[in-house]
């Protein structure tokens, strides 16, 4: 993607020295990847963006005054910037997503190897350098009700006259990587509560599904919880598929669980969109869909074209909507989609297919 001749240029920022000297000199190994310079907080990083045109900035979250999040804000809107948040386990991470980062890396803290984090650091600075950079998300401060689960609802207005047995008897597979934290709450906060069950692969780093299943159950209609093993998917339940662990369906009878074990990383991921869509089309023998959003690469296409040949309905989504057009990309160029819609437009498009009541 780039040579030695024409490195991806980064502007390290971060208010301590032990991690501006750790990112800088890990970087140095990575000769596509030049440090054209450092910054200590926000308004250091703003002079330092207009004076270098860096390609790419890594930023901390939490930093004295100007946090990354209120610098993202500020800044994105009017000089659009790919941003590589380094965070330690924060939920505020999530809120910089939403201001306009393109990802996040967990910042070492024992777990994990320096090298590790530098070789992720390095993977996502390459993938952000192509990434297209989103406008701020802006919501309401309002705090949302709290949700009312139930296990097994009744079908709401949303879903129409759909039969019971019908919904009770779909299964939704969605996959998603770089971008796709705020690309997935787009879908699933413009679905009703009683969607059919659903199982989720994010890639993030150890410790952020549980903190990120616990931010989509607050902000939309359905329950959402990251998996554990054993867990019975049904209606009104969306499972996300817990860090480092490989997620799939099973199915026990006429009921369906997931499955959640470590195993060896498949199409460099684990959990990996491709095992939960291969598991699907190998098990699930009601109606099911599958949905592969925003994403480096091509995790997710091949175990989608097995979805669909084993008879599902498959939503890619479209190339202007992504932050990173790979994995839906290939999905659509294999043949692996049935149709394909904006981020914004996706949950229509399943809404329109379950009221089809055709599978």
């Amino acid at each position: 993607m780039f040579s030695t001749s024409n490195p991806i240029r980064v502007l390290v920022v971060d208010d301590s020295a032990v991690a501006r000297n750790l990112i800088t000199k890990g970087l140095a190994s990575h000769p596509n990847i030049q440090v054209i310079g450092t910054a200590i907080n926000a308004l250091d990083a703003k002079n330092k963006i207009l004076r270098f045109s860096p390609d790419v900035v890594t930023m901390d979250v939490e930093m004295p005054g100007t946090s990354g999040i209120d610098f993202l804000k500020q800044f994105l809107p009017s000089h659009p910037l790919p941003v590589i948040l380094v965070s330690s386990l924060n939920l505020r991470v999530f809120d910089a997503l939403a201001a306009g980062a393109v990802d996040f890396v967990r910042k070492p803290d024992g777990t994990e190897s320096v090298s590790s984090f530098i070789h992720s650091l390095a993977q996502k600075i390459t993938i952000a350098s192509c990434a297209k950079v989103r406008s701020p998300v802006v919501r309401s401060t309002t705090p949302p009700s709290p949700a009312v689960h139930i296990p097994q609802p009744t079908a709401s207005p949303l879903l129409g006259n759909i039969p019971g047995s019908f919904l009770n008897d779909t299964i939704i597979g969605l996959g998603a990587s770089t971008g796709g934290t705020e690309a997935t709450l787009e879908v699933l906060k413009r679905l009703p509560a009683d969607i059919p069950g659903m199982v989720i692969v994010q890639h993030m780093p150890v410790g952020f599904t549980q903190m990120y299943a616990q931010r989509l159950n607050r902000l939309c209609q359905m329950e959402v919880r990251e998996a554990v093993y054993g867990d019975e998917i049904h209606r009104g339940l969306a499972l996300i598929a817990p860090a480092d662990y490989q997620t799939r369906v099973v199915r026990i009878g006429n009921r369906y669980t997931v499955s959640c074990l470590p195993g060896e990383k498949v199409s460099g991921h684990r959990p990996s969109v491709d095992v939960l869509f291969s598991s699907m089309a190998s098990a699930v023998k009601c109606h099911m869909v599958g949905i592969i959003m925003t994403g480096m690469g091509r995790d997710g296409a091949s175990g989608l074209l097995e979805m669909r040949k084993a008879g599902a309905y498959t939503i890619g989504q479209d190339k202007d909507s992504c932050v990173v057009y790979g994995m839906p990309g290939v999905a659509q160029e294999i043949g692996a989609v049935t149709i394909q819609a904006s981020c914004e437009n996706i949950a229509s498009v399943l809404m329109t297919h379950l009221k089809k009541g055709n599978g």
